[in-house]
């Protein structure tokens, strides 16, 4: 029987009234002074664009050829890769949804931001052997080759997770950390497990008004947007006869056509479900990508679904709730290699002329895996749901933080809020 209870939210927040906010802290400095030691790896850089309109291309992955050595470009399309310097002429392998897969030797790179360029690549329909007229029986059939398609033994992976709140067009809080996850296999209901390894945080209560906002759940929720580990509202057989799917178009993805499936929740339904794309691979069946959004129709379900405290006399308007979820596959299987959740809100207190804008980001991107003496984790190391990545970490000021270690390049709006407050001097 459906509830609300099934209903809740993967993405969830925390708001508490704070009337006396502490010295703004400072955000931590600009990453390209977290790649100083390089005694034991190189340090690749680059932006991708499209061939042909020059636009950055957001998302893409980055890997090294025949390792499990990764990252992701940022919404500005800037990546920044560390490679062991024991590994001979390391090829980077670039990929991003409908576009052709291209080989890179890292050497090309330099030791500038070098341009990349990727063209769009185009399946024809016919180019591969489709269901006809019948997209809900091929998102069921994608559904009945997990086993086939995705790890069926656990898997320890390494990866860098970041979690950012901005007010209108300010950021007023980062937190980020180089997290352990134990992956547990896709043939049972074992719950993936996360611990951070090293992790560091930012705030600046003064911009906050009298609200300190909070996500709950960290890098432990991210593992949730794993849609094939936890199909719940979406992949469920419960709830596939309350979408409408239809086979929009077959795209490239890694060299591979792909059917894109677009869902859409139907009309009348009791509580707010989802609206997406599915990128189904052609000859496998395995998803490789989603991008879906809350269906926002029901603004109250919404908020009770999102929201766990709000002071009294906030009146909260949901914007736009957004996930990704991208695989990556190696020698025949699938696994998880990015998640990224956005949601906005505007906040309106009674008797109050203005209202403001707050917006949340959560990201997780794989940087290494192995599937080699695999164990889960102690009690005591495991980050949990109810944990907030915001009250785990400390504010760290080390100029080689991260060290080896990969992480996902900051946003040049970061950037510019890093430079806003260290002009300030909050450093």
């Amino acid at each position: 029987m459906k509830t609300r209870n099934t209903l809740r939210t993967i993405f969830i927040m925390l708001f508490i009234a704070c009337f006396t906010a502490p010295n703004g802290m400072a955000l931590p400095a600009d990453e390209e002074q977290f790649v100083t030691d390089t005694a034991q790896y190189n340090v690749f850089k680059g932006i991708l664009k499209d061939a042909k309109t020059q636009d950055p291309l957001v998302f893409a992955s980055i890997t090294v050829k025949g390792t499990q050595t990764a990252t992701i470009s940022n919404t500005d399309g800037e990546f920044l890769l560390k490679v062991p310097k024991n590994l001979p002429n390391p090829m980077l392998q670039i990929s991003h949804i409908g576009y052709i897969t291209r080989e890179v030797a890292a050497a090309e790179l330099g030791t500038s931001t070098a341009e990349i360029h990727l063209e769009l690549a185009t399946v024809a329909l016919d180019a591969v052997n489709i269901y006809p007229d019948d997209a809900e029986l091929l998102v069921q059939s994608m559904m009945g080759r997990v086993s086939q398609n995705y790890a069926q033994t656990p898997n320890s992976m390494k990866a860098f997770y970041r979690e950012t709140i901005r007010k209108n067009r300010s950021y007023v809080g980062i937190s980020e950390a180089v997290v352990d996850v134990y992956k547990a296999s896709y043939s049972n209901f074992q719950n993936d497990q996360v611990k951070i390894y090293k992790g560091r945080k930012s705030e600046d209560y003064n911009k906050m008004d009298t609200l300190v906002f909070k996500l709950q759940g960290g890098p432990a929720t991210t593992l949730l947007f794993d849609l094939i580990k936890n199909p719940h509202t979406l992949l469920s057989s419960e709830y596939l006869s309350d979408y409408d799917f239809e086979i929009e178009t077959v795209t490239e993805i890694d060299g591979k056509p792909h059917f894109v499936i677009k869902f859409k929740q139907k009309a009348g339904g009791e509580f707010p479900l989802y609206n997406g794309r599915y990128f189904i691979e052609a000859n496998t069946l395995a998803l490789s990508s989603a991008e879906f959004n809350l269906n926002l129709d029901k603004e109250e379900e919404v908020v009770q679904m999102l929201i766990r405290k709000k002071p009294a006399g906030l009146k909260v308007v949901p914007k736009n709730v957004h996930y990704l979820v991208n695989y990556k596959e190696q020698n025949g299987k699938w696994y998880l290699n990015y998640a990224r959740g956005e949601m906005t809100f505007k906040f309106n207190w009674k008797k109050k002329l203005f209202n403001t804008t707050y917006a949340a980001m959560m990201e997780i991107a794989i940087t290494d895996r192995n599937d080699q003496q695999v164990e889960r984790f102690k009690t005591s190391e495991r980050f949990r749901s109810n944990q907030k990545m915001s009250e785990e970490v400390s504010q760290f000021a080390d100029t080689d933080f991260w060290g080896p270690m990969n992480t996902i390049q900051p946003d040049e709006s970061i950037q510019s809020a890093i430079k806003r407050l260290k002009e300030k001097g909050r450093f």
